[in-house]
This record gives structure tokens, C-alpha cells and sequence, in this order.
């Protein structure tokens, strides 16, 4: 009996760790946005040195929000809450809702500040970065909830989601040291690879952490990661194409 009670304590102390494990990818998130924008935008705010339209303050103060949502969200179940969880969940949708649309509306006024500075074209091939990532942001978020009844394919999507929006914190860090001096503009669509891949190593993680758990990855990481890197990597030759800057460009009128 003594055995059976050793082994079976020994078995919730592995399983612990494994239960907070999308908790702890979620503090992850919520770590790399904040630390990413420190440098370009929380501590310039801090010391009254920021400028910046309205709404990319609000723009700001939805996607941190949103960090902070998610995390909460990712420890509910691990610490058997999930009725609240299932209770917030359409916090979420609203939440989510709002960060498309201030997503949009964000890379418009980038737009507009090209323009402002006599860059127009390089701000209307550079909005294919911040569009095509909150398109993909907004599709596999809706696949999430879409499939709120299978927890293990729900809460990777989540996950997906979550990590398809760290680029541009990266980036942030990559814009600080490595920018050329001078006035800045929009940058060249390639120079966004490489921050995004720094970032997507979180998706390598829960990679291995599938794999080493299932002896697989979930399909969710397979086919919703490659997606994610295609997007990523088709954004420079689209960006160029005619039909995106007449798009963009269409955009960019009505705004102005």
C-alpha cells in the first residue's frame, strides 16, 4: 500500500509540470512582448519621450492586454478552474475582435506616416507585414474557438496564435541595435525574417514538447507552423506585386 501511495504521489509530481505547460509557454509570450517593446516603446513612455497617435496607444494597450488575458486563460484549466474558463472565453472573442481591428488600423496610419514623409511606396509594401499577421492572428484564433470542444487541438491553436504575433517584439530588438543611423522609415519587408524566426522558436518548443510527450507533433504545429513561416517568407515577393500596392494603396486613400 505504501508503494502504491509513494508511486502515485511520484506520479502527480511528474504530471504537474506537464499540466502547467501552456500556462508557462504563455508567461513566455507575455515575457517577449513586454521585454520586445521596452525598448521602443514602454520605456521611451515611461519617460514622457514617446509620440504617438491615439491609437497606437490603444493599439498598444489591447495587445498587452491580451498577453496578460492569455496567460490567466492558459493557467484557469491547468489549476482545475475550467468553467471560469469556458466563462471567459467570450472575453476573448471581444478582445481579439478589437486587436483586428486596431491591427488594421495601426498599419494604415504606418501608412500614412510614410507617406508623410515622402515614402509612401515603401509604407504600402511594408503594410503587407503587420496585415498579413493579424490575418493570420484572426484565422487561427477563430479556428481555436471553433474547436473549444477539442481541448488538445484548442489550446495549440491558442498557443499558435499567441507566438504569430511576437515578431514585431523582436523585431524591436533587431531595430535597436542593428538599425542604420538616421530618420527612420518604413524597413524593407526582408529585413522582418529574421526576427520572426527568432520568435518561432517558441513554436519549436512546444514542438519537442509534443514530441517527446506523444512521440509526434501535433498536426495543429506541423501544418499551422509551416503556414505561419509561408506567410512570413511570401510577404517580401508579394509586397512588390502591383495587385498588393494597389490594395494597400486603396487602402491608404480611403484614410486619408
Amino acid at each position: 500500500m505504501t508503494t502504491l501511495i509513494d508511486n502515485s504521489r511520484a506520479r502527480g509530481v511528474i504530471a504537474s509540470p506537464a499540466r502547467y505547460f501552456y500556462f508557462n509557454m504563455a508567461l513566455a509570450c507575455a515575457a517577449v512582448a513586454f521585454l520586445g517593446f521596452a525598448p521602443t516603446y514602454w520605456l521611451p513612455l515611461a519617460r514622457g519621450s514617446f509620440s504617438g497617435a491615439p491609437v497606437v496607444h490603444f493599439h498598444g494597450l489591447l495587445f498587452f492586454t491580451w498577453t496578460l488575458y492569455f496567460a490567466f486563460q492558459s493557467w484557469l484549466p491547468a489549476s482545475g478552474r475550467t468553467a471560469w474558463h469556458r466563462s471567459l472565453g467570450i472575453g476573448g472573442v471581444s478582445l481579439a475582435t478589437a486587436m483586428v481591428i486596431f491591427g488594421v488600423m495601426v498599419a494604415i496610419e504606418a501608412m500614412k506616416h510614410s507617406a508623410a514623409i515622402g515614402q509612401p511606396n515603401e509604407g504600402i509594401a511594408f503594410a503587407i507585414v503587420p496585415l498579413s499577421g493579424i490575418a493570420f492572428f484572426a484565422l487561427v484564433f477563430a479556428l481555436a474557438i471553433a474547436a473549444t470542444r477539442r481541448p488538445e487541438t484548442h489550446k495549440r491553436l491558442m498557443l499558435l496564435a499567441a507566438i504569430s504575433l511576437l515578431d514585431a517584439a523582436v523585431a524591436r530588438w533587431f531595430l535597436t541595435f542593428l538599425a542604420p543611423p538616421g530618420p527612420l522609415g518604413p524597413p524593407p519587408v526582408p529585413v522582418t525574417i529574421a526576427p520572426a524566426l527568432v520568435a518561432y522558436l517558441l513554436l519549436v518548443v512546444a514542438i519537442v514538447y509534443d514530441w517527446r510527450r506523444l512521440g509526434r507533433p501535433h498536426p495543429v504545429y506541423v501544418y499551422g507552423g509551416l503556414a505561419l513561416v509561408a506567410v512570413k517568407l511570401l510577404n517580401w515577393p508579394i509586397s512588390m506585386t502591383p495587385m498588393w500596392h494597389s490594395f494597400a494603396g486603396g487602402l491608404l486613400a480611403m484614410a486619408q
